[in-house]
């Protein structure tokens, strides 16, 4: 049997496809636009994922005996507001998890509704990237798009339900909405009541490894696959991930550099940091997560090599960088604002510590670093909450660069474990199809048997003790330009 993963990315959508014990059979990717309407928005077309999805999987599987195809699941990119109306056609872009326009929702929400009320009602606060906030900007700011709302969908879920008919999502993209209660993986009324909507305008919630149903006839003719093919729930890209890496289970940590970086830890039991400055989250394992999410992360390299100094060549502009844990030029991450742990989306990206002698290799080893420093900002609440981590894995773009692994093993001074296959969130997918289709009997057995560890990279002790010294310093850089940052918009 195949089972066929899509992780619905911010650039791109990765398709993968796995046969019944783990092994990856053909990975295909197809890009579609990203739109900035104004400054800090981020939308895309719906449309366009269905459209690659499709041209995707075709491409897919077709060396393969498509008779063999039995489930299809998902990891996607979350937060995103997806809104359908009566005939569940797209009613407007959709907006994206590293938008930035609901600045005053958020402030209503956190401030005017209470902090206090927001993590009750569903274990988290507001952050500008969540969907809550975006349904109350659409309120506020396109009533008569409001006022059509049938349906309101995340963006991997409004792909599961062009494939099989059913309006769905899961336990883990539900977490990062904002009217879900976490803690007992249902809708919170309160939220609803809140952002004005209903609970019938919200979709099923299944767990992750769960079958929502089938897919439709139509779909089936398409691709040349057979009716009784199996739609599967699917979860939150760094949920699918974690199952990727085999972050399940209690206490294990991945690391993810993808387009936006996070630290992910599972546990079997709920649990929520008294400042919310990570992320309580329902698991695709069944159980629970605690997430820090930093908005800009192998897309500030992304940034610094394509737009700034007009490179494709990633791997030999990071030969030049031979001097770690003394590089006197830092750099703040934050392209889009940032999420965790200061939740500020008027903060912005900064180099700082420039001098005539400062090289172009400095400000690329800067780039690298202070990513590494702002993951090390959710690890650090992590440790304050007593939670131990001696090691983590690692996945996403960035991960396949041996130089960044080394920065954050000695940044964050753990062992970093390098996967077989760093496919994250597709691979993660797949293996949730597999197991609602009883090839595994849970999540963590699936992990057992197909994850493997190929690599550890180990922190060096003189070279964690220099980076102690740099991050203290880089600590103060923000504190210094907050209120900054608030004059220059």
């Amino acid at each position: 049997m195949y089972y066929i993963g899509v992780d619905l990315g911010t650039s791109a959508v990765k398709l993968l496809l796995m046969d019944q014990d783990g092994k990856i059979m053909n990975i295909v990717s197809k890009e579609y636009p990203l739109y900035f309407p104004h400054p800090g928005w981020s939308e895309q077309k719906p449309e366009d994922w269905y459209t690659q999805v499709m041209a995707g999987i075709k491409e897919l599987i077709k060396d393969v005996d498509k008779s063999q195809v039995a489930g299809i699941s998902f990891g996607g990119q979350m937060h995103g507001l997806v809104i359908l109306d009566e005939n569940d056609e797209v009613i407007r872009p959709a907006i994206l998890w590293n938008d930035g326009r609901t600045t005053k929702e958020c402030d209503y929400l956190n401030n005017v509704i209470g902090k206090e009320k927001l993590s009750m009602y569903t274990a988290n606060i507001s952050f500008t990237g969540f969907t809550a906030p975006k349904i109350l900007w659409v309120k506020n700011n396109e009533p008569e798009n409001f006022a059509r709302i049938q349906k309101i969908m995340l963006p991997k879920d409004y792909i599961a339900y062009k494939l099989s008919g059913v309006h769905c999502t899961d336990v883990s993209d539900a977490s990062g909405m904002l009217v879900f209660d976490v803690k007992n993986r249902c809708w919170s009324k309160e939220m609803c009541e809140i952002c004005g909507i209903t609970v019938d305008q919200l979709a099923r919630v299944y767990e992750s490894y769960e079958t929502v149903g089938t897919v439709l006839p139509e779909i089936a003719e398409e691709l040349g696959i057979p009716q009784s093919c199996k739609v599967v729930a699917g979860a939150g890209d760094n949920a699918a991930a974690a199952v990727g890496t085999g972050t399940v289970g209690d206490g294990n940590c991945n690391i993810s550099l993808g387009t936006s970086g996070t630290i992910f830890i599972s546990s079997k039991n709920f649990g929520v940091d008294k400042f919310n400055a990570l992320h309580a989250f329902a698991h695709a394992d069944g159980h629970y997560h605690l997430m820090g999410c930093m908005l800009s992360a192998a897309s500030c390299n992304k940034w610094w090599m394509d737009e700034i100094i007009g490179t494709k060549d990633y791997a030999k502009e990071q030969k030049e960088i031979e001097k770690l844990g003394e590089n006197h030029v830092y750099f703040l991450p934050y392209l889009m604002g940032e999420r965790s742990p200061i939740n500020d989306p008027l903060a912005r990206g900064t180099f700082i510590g420039l001098t005539m002698d400062s090289t172009r290799a400095d400000m690329t080893q800067a780039v690298l670093e202070g990513v590494a420093f702002a993951l090390r900002d959710s690890f650090e609440v992590a440790k304050a909450l007593g939670i131990k981590i001696e090691r983590t894995k690692i996945c996403g773009g960035g991960a396949k660069s041996p130089l960044w692994k080394k920065m954050i093993a000695n940044i964050l001074n753990v062992k970093v474990d390098v996967i077989e296959s760093e496919e994250g969130p597709a691979l993660g997918g797949a293996m949730l199809a597999a197991v609602a289709n009883g090839e595994f009997q849970s999540v963590e057995e699936a992990a057992k048997k197909i994850v493997k560890i190929i690599d550890t990279v180990e922190p060096e002790p003189e070279l964690v003790e220099k980076y102690e010294a740099r991050y203290a310093q880089y600590k103060e850089i923000y504190p210094a330009c907050k209120e900054l940052f608030r004059k220059i918009l």
